[in-house]
C-alpha cells in the first residue's frame, strides 16, 4: 500500500493520474495481480494505492522496472503535502 496525500486542488488530477498512467502499468508488470486507488472518505485528498501481488519478488521486481519510473515521473507534476508511504502487508488469517 502507498499511502499519499495531495493538494485538494489537485483531487481530480491525482486519479486521472492514476487512472490513466499508473494503473495501466501497474497491472501489466508481472506478478501484480490487482490494483486499485482507495480515496479518503473524510478527505479526498488522501489516497492509498491498493495493489496485491504474486510475491515479495514480484514487488521487487516491479521496484526495479522502467514502468515503475515512468510513474515516478508521472506523479512528480503531483503535490504532495508529505512524501509518499509505502508499506507491505501479508495476509495472516
Amino acid at each position: 500500500m502507498i499511502f499519499v496525500t495531495v493538494d485538494p486542488k489537485q483531487v481530480d488530477e491525482a486519479q486521472k493520474v492514476w487512472k490513466e498512467d499508473c494503473a495501466p502499468l501497474m497491472i501489466k508488470s508481472d506478478g501484480c495481480l490487482s490494483e486499485e486507488l482507495l480515496e479518503g472518505l473524510d478527505n479526498r485528498a488522501e489516497f492509498v494505492s491498493y495493489s496485491e501481488w504474486a510475491d515479495e519478488e514480484a514487488i521487487r521486481r516491479y521496484e526495479r522496472s522502467d514502468a515503475h519510473k515512468t510513474i515516478e515521473r508521472e506523479t512528480q507534476r503531483l503535490h504532495v503535502t508529505a512524501p509518499p508511504v509505502t508499506r507491505h502487508f501479508a495476509v495472516t488469517g
